[in-house]
């Protein structure tokens, strides 16, 4: 089938990787490879930011009276774990992938270095994006927009757990609430539609970077995504 992307980038949060749990959920990061070597399969490049939630949060930590500083480094070491852990399951099914790092670790990663993630890319190798913007108070989310552009995707695509897409107010928490299948950014800003941290958001606005937000479930929604499938919510710039 035709793709509606070339390039994207998949922003996962820890907390898939972790099913839920403090850890690794071996079976879940299986299951997360074989979607993205579907997306691979049908020619598309695939770049990827994972959070670290299921390790670390450091917001969290500071709360419980940690240094916030020293809290974001851990949990962006969490976040390289996770991206070591989607390589090997990706490796495994003959994906040739890449793990590159903000903070310089050279025995497990490469550095980051944009041009060379977009010459991976252009050479069908999935590059995934660690250790954050390798600073201290950035959010994943800014971290996912940032690399989109400087590695000229096409969009952002961003993988959910438990929300199929954008709704009016939280599904889970309000059953009147509505599921939008298209935004504009000011009409999201307008609603005061909590999608990403507002740095992610402003980032995706002043350079009209589409945003696709569904479900991870069912299995192969990343690749409906890329085909075009009206699936979760699209915001644009128009």
């Amino acid at each position: 089938m035709p793709v509606a992307f070339k390039r994207v980038l998949l922003k996962l949060s820890g907390e898939v990787f972790g099913g839920g749990e403090v850890g690794v959920d071996p079976d879940v990061v299986s299951a997360i490879a074989h979607e993205i070597k579907a997306v691979v399969d049908a020619g598309v490049q695939v770049a990827i930011v994972t959070g670290g939630g299921n390790f670390f949060r450091g917001a969290e930590l500071q709360q419980r009276g940690m240094d916030r500083v020293r809290a974001d480094y851990m949990g962006m070491l969490g976040i390289v774990m996770n991206c070591l852990a989607l390589q090997d399951f990706l490796e495994k099914l003959g994906v040739d992938t890449r793990v590159q790092t903000a903070i310089t670790m050279g025995q497990v990663a490469e550095p980051y270095i944009p041009r060379r993630a977009i010459r991976h890319m252009e050479k069908g190798r999935v590059v995934i994006f660690g250790a954050g913007m390798g600073m201290p108070y950035f959010s994943t989310d800014t971290v996912a927009v940032q690399r989109a552009l400087e590695s000229h995707c096409d969009a952002v695509l961003v993988g959910k757990n438990g929300v199929d897409g954008v709704y009016s107010a939280d599904p889970n928490q309000d059953p009147t609430a509505t599921k939008y299948d298209h935004l504009t950014y000011d009409e999201a800003i307008t609603k005061g539609l909590k999608i990403m941290d507002q740095t992610a958001f402003t980032l995706c606005r002043e350079n009209k970077m589409p945003m696709v937000v569904f479900g991870m479930e069912p299995e192969g929604n990343i690749l409906r995504v890329v085909q075009g499938e009206k699936i979760g919510t699209l915001v644009s710039a128009g």
